[in-house]
């Protein structure tokens, strides 16, 4: 098959209405724009793109103040209670993520201090809270960011 040879599906091309032709060719006079109004006018759909009917548009509703980032921060979280669950003593994000503790190995990883922790480990993350890395230094572990 050649790209010559392509013909359009079941639904086919539907010709283009040729308004302003002729009375004959039932799209004279009006053009099927009806008689007066907004919709009658060559600007009405083209130059009112943000026409809402009458309402407010929404560029005039919302404040212009400020400033909002589109970056977000995308954290995976951790829990000292996952921790104490893993038989690894080097936990790494690669072991976090064998063990499903996180869904992506390219985000950074956070370690918060919710549950407690009794063996020591060597933690490699992102980032971990003050909290955290108390309860795993008093275990008897250390604490790496990479």
């Amino acid at each position: 098959m050649r790209l010559n040879e392509f013909r359009p599906g079941k639904t086919g091309v539907a010709k283009s209405k040729r308004v302003g032709r002729g009375i004959g060719s039932g799209w004279g006079t009006t053009a099927g724009r009806g008689q007066k109004g907004a919709g009658a006018r060559k600007s009405a759909k083209k130059g009112r793109v943000a026409f809402e009917g009458g309402q407010t548009p929404i560029q005039r509703r919302l404040p212009k103040r400020g400033f909002s980032s589109n970056v977000q921060n995308e954290m995976q979280i951790v829990n000292l209670k996952k921790l104490e669950n893993l038989s690894a003593d080097v936990i790494d994000p690669i072991v976090l993520f064998d063990n499903g503790c996180i869904k992506r190995i390219d985000k950074p990883v956070k370690v918060l201090a919710y549950g407690s922790i009794s063996k020591p480990i060597t933690l490699k993350v992102s980032a971990i809270s003050d909290t955290a890395r108390k309860a795993i230094e008093a275990a008897g572990g250390k604490v790496e960011i990479v």
